[in-house]
This record gives structure tokens, sequence and C-alpha cells, in this order.
């Protein structure tokens, strides 16, 4: 949309009662890009999916990798990986009002990346139970965490993510315009974005994992302060140290990328609430699109955080690019790990 389409959209969005301002647009206009929006959407979309890929393929190639945390971290990046590749395109494409007159094409296009949302977020509700887990119930973690009620838990997740995300095509949606554009604030019922997406389905579990966090950092800190007041040095000791170090450190790699994901999606949900809410304020366009690209980086930012941050993903990446330039041999790679 041009600069005129958003003036007339944020009044819309702002609680304009004139019902026929598409109506009213040359169809030239309401369909026309907005080239620097589109070009950043396709480049995060490109990083987006290359990058969850290799994450995928990581886990895939490393058996080291292959842990019930990195099950879950798969899950989310095929998430991040059909964000890039559908989500995204849907976005562009809903962004020019297509498709047009054709009201459950729209509903179904723009649930897409509500759909992927909420599945990001029971991905890393998983995840931060299971470090729960192994924290506070050490000996029960190899019986309840097994691979197998890994994937139940991951299927159960992309069912409860589709079915939410499918809320507003079972009829909590807007009566649609009679110029039948697919624009996002003339379809979607704020309602449900704000009363049940956000505050019960994304914020609720947001507040829960903090939660879980916090407990975690808590009870490790003690327990290394307990061992340090303890004199008395052994093997046993030594290894329980390196041991909580170790969990401290995966959980605050995974506690970054909670942070990055609340950090990426939050302003978006409070432009909804203000739209919801405070229906005269003033929304302008520019600070509403930042916020759409915001949450889509979201989905190309992982990959370089599990570069940076886990030194076993950082090593398979390089394996894996090496290995893809013909450096190294596949039985190097295996014999580097």
């Amino acid at each position: 949309m041009d600069c005129d389409i958003g003036q007339h959209l944020t009044q819309k969005m702002n609680g304009s009662k004139n019902s026929s301002i598409l109506e009213t647009l040359p169809a030239d206009q309401v369909v026309r890009l907005n080239i620097p929006y589109v070009a950043t959407e396709l480049v995060i979309a490109a990083l987006s999916t290359v990058g969850n890929i290799l994450v995928c393929v990581a886990v895939m190639k490393n058996k080291r990798l292959q842990t019930v945390t990195n099950y879950f971290l798969v899950s989310l990046a095929i998430a991040d990986i059909c964000v890039g590749a559908l989500a995204i395109p849907c976005a562009i494409m809903t962004d020019l009002g297509i498709p047009r007159d054709n009201l459950y094409l729209c509903l179904l296009m723009l649930s897409v990346l509500i759909m992927l949302t909420q599945s990001s977020i029971f991905s890393l509700l998983a995840v931060a139970l299971e470090r729960y887990i192994a924290i506070f119930l050490p000996f029960h973690y190899q019986t309840i965490m097994t691979p197998r009620n890994a994937i139940i838990i991951i299927l159960v997740t992309w069912i409860l993510a589709f079915l939410i995300g499918l809320v507003p095509l079972m009829g909590w949606h807007k009566t649609p315009p009679a110029s039948g554009y697919c624009f996002f604030v003339f379809v979607v019922d704020m309602t449900y974005m704000v009363y049940f997406n956000f505050f019960a389905c994304v914020l609720t579990p947001l507040i829960i994992m903090f939660l879980i966090y916090a407990q975690i950092f808590i009870a490790v800190k003690h327990q290394i302060r307990r061992m340090a007041a303890n004199n008395i040095q052994s093997n046993v000791q030594n290894k329980q140290a390196d041991s909580i170090k170790k969990e401290m450190k995966t959980a605050t790699s995974l506690f970054l990328v909670l942070f990055l994901f609340t950090i990426c999606w939050i302003p978006l949900h409070i432009i909804n609430c203000f739209i919801l809410l405070c229906p005269h304020c003033s929304i302008p366009l520019p600070l509403l699109l930042t916020a759409i690209i915001l949450s889509h980086i979201n989905s190309a930012v992982n990959p370089i955080l599990y570069a940076y941050k886990m030194r076993s993903f950082r090593r398979t990446f390089k394996a894996i690019f090496l290995c893809c330039s013909n450096v190294v041999e596949p039985e190097d790679v295996a014999e580097e790990h």
C-alpha cells in the first residue's frame, strides 16, 4: 500500500465509520505495492526459510543434537520455515487485498500466521517445561521426557495451534466489506485477536514461561552457592558443578530465544489492543508495518542465536557448510563431533 492508501486504512483502523473507504479508491491505488515493505518481507522470508532448514538438517545430521530439547526446537524451526515459505507470502498478498471476493480463502490465508505463531509459543512452552523437569525432577526425567512422549507433545501442540488459528474461519470474524478486498483489519475481528489470541493464547503462556525460567535460575543459583560454600572437593562434586553450569548455560540460551520472541511479537499485539480499546487513537502506518516486520524477523533470528550461543549447533552448521563446499568429508565431520 502506498502512503495515501495507508492513511485511508489507518483512518479505518482508528474507528472511522465510513464503510466504503476502499470502494471510493481507484482500483490501481488499492493494489499498489509498497516496495520497501515487500522487499524487506522477502528478505526475511528467505533468511527464515534457509536458516531454519539448516537447523533441521543440523539436528538430523548430528546425533549429539538429537535430544528432547532439540526436538522441540525443530518443531519451532518448522513453524518458522512455514512463516518464511507460507505466512509472509500470504501477508504480502493480503496487503494487496488479495484474494478478492473469497472470504474463506481470505480468512484461511490470514489465519496461517496465527496458527504458526501459536505453534511457536507452544514449542517454547514445551521447552520451558522440559527444562523445568530436567532441573527439578532429574531422576524422573528419562521416564517422562522420552523421544516418543516428545513427538506426542509436538503433535498435540500443532493440533491445538491449528484449531486456535482456525477460530476466525469458524465464524468469529467481521462482515467482509462490500469491496471484497482481503485486508486484515477489515476481516479479522479484533476482539478475537486481543481477548482470545493475545490475552489467552499468547500472554498467558508467556507469563507461565517467564515464571518457569525465573524458578530455574533461582534454583540453579542456590545450588551453585551451596556447592561453593562446601569446602570439601571431590570428583563427584566437580561433576555435579559442571553439570549444573551446563544446565544454567542451556537454560540461559533457551530463555534468550523466549525473550527475543516476546520482544518481536508484543509490539504488534499492543497495537492490536490500541485498535480495539482506543478506536480514536492515531496509529501511523509506518509504525504498524514496522511492528509486522519485527514479528516476522523473529522467525529468522533463532538460527543465528543457536549459532552464537550453542557450540554444538555452531560446529554442526560449520561442518554442513564445509561439507557442502567439499572441503570436509562426512567422515571427518562425524569425527569432529
